[in-house]
């Protein structure tokens, strides 16, 4: 069972310039105090835009739900925008929280990308909530949330019939069809693309590993906000892939929380504001992210320490040259086929100025 040239490009990717495997970029659609969503949405535009020249493979945006700093609600949204101001860069989501949504819905939604932009649209896909558990039970109209967690295999083979469009005879779904989709290649007179979004399992433990080496899917973990977990889940998932039309052998991306920056104090000085924010959403007063100078006059009691302690063992930041020496030595620690950028700071010129420093430290393209 080959994998076909066209999966492989949109999985496997090309190393651009130095770097030891495939870059790509998560946004959050961060903002900071002082900014608007109006403003950390355009910077996502030019963040998409450098991606591309710069030689990142995709770009992904990921759902979270009533949390000011985070603007990146609705992926499908943001990610429409984003296929009119890009040509070749793969755009999807990282991810769309499916047990917050019918799969009927996102089948569309994707359906409606891929028509947008042909060949070049992931749906990354997770089972945990995005969000607190009351926002989870606002969001799909019950408080039965584990429920939503155990029928996730469920939910994703109801999408992926989907968005193939064939659920068998005799099935309730047989007559419904996602549209755009394949069902329109098949009326009369009607032209359709074969190409579908390409389906990822996220996670930050092992049970979207083992169901992604299973189903012989692409597997992306969170290692920016659960590190102890990745060799273990990496490890699942090879030990459970099976060979599948999709992947002829495993491929797995880790997202990575970095800030390079042109100089260690800066560096520092946007780390902090962005670990003030981790301390505000883990004691629950989730807020914008605070200024450097905020961050700065601030000072943390012993427990806020040990909380900023343990999320910076898993932040790279500094100097390009700094950033991508960790780089190098965590891909080679992990394994991972591909790493994920997400920027963290408070000020939006950081966000494309760390982004471009790292493609700059690998030497690639700028065309």
């Amino acid at each position: 069972m080959g994998e076909t040239d066209a999966a492989r490009d949109e999985i496997r990717g090309q190393v651009a310039g130095t770097a030891p495997v495939p870059l790509s970029v998560l946004d959050l659609v961060a903002v900071g105090a002082g900014y608007t969503a109006s403003d950390s949405l355009a910077t996502s535009v030019r963040l998409a835009e450098l991606a591309e020249r710069r030689g990142y493979h995709r770009y992904w945006v990921a759902e979270h739900h009533s949390m000011p700093a985070v603007a990146s609600s609705s992926p499908a949204v943001v990610l429409a925008r984003l296929t009119a101001h890009t040509s070749r860069i793969r755009l999807g989501s990282g991810g769309v929280m499916l047990p917050n949504h019918a799969p009927l819905a996102i089948a569309e939604q994707f359906g409606t990308l891929e028509a947008l932009a042909p060949g070049r649209v992931d749906l990354g896909l997770g089972r945990a909530p995005g969000t607190d558990g009351a926002t989870a039970a606002a969001l799909r109209r019950t408080t039965q949330l584990r429920e939503g967690a155990d029928d996730f295999p469920e939910q994703l083979a109801e999408l992926t019939r989907f968005l193939d469009d064939d659920f068998p005879d005799g099935h309730p779904y047989t007559r419904i069809h996602a549209v755009p989709g394949p069902v329109q290649g098949s009326a009369p007179g009607g032209v359709q693309s074969a190409a579908r979004p390409s389906i990822w399992l996220l996670g930050s433990s092992g049970f979207s590993a083992r169901l992604a080496g299973v189903l012989g899917l692409p597997f992306a973990f969170a290692h920016h906000f659960a590190a102890s977990n990745t060799l273990p889940a990496l490890d699942l998932y090879h030990q459970s892939f099976r060979p599948s039309a999709v992947l002829d052998s495993p491929y797995a991306l880790i997202g990575v929380s970095t800030l390079a920056a042109d100089d260690e104090e800066t560096a520092v000085r946007e780390f902090r504001a962005a670990a003030l924010n981790m301390v505000h959403l883990r004691t629950g007063r989730p807020g914008l992210i605070p200024t450097p100078e905020t961050a700065a006059a601030y000072r943390f009691s012993p427990m806020e320490q040990e909380v900023v302690a343990g999320w910076q063992s898993n932040v790279l930041h500094g100097t390009a040259d700094r950033v991508r020496s960790e780089l190098d030595d965590l891909q080679k620690r992990t394994g991972a086929d591909e790493l994920m950028l997400s920027t963290v700071g408070h000020s939006l010129a950081t966000r494309l100025r760390s982004v471009d420093l790292i493609a700059d430290a690998y030497g690639m393209p700028d065309a």
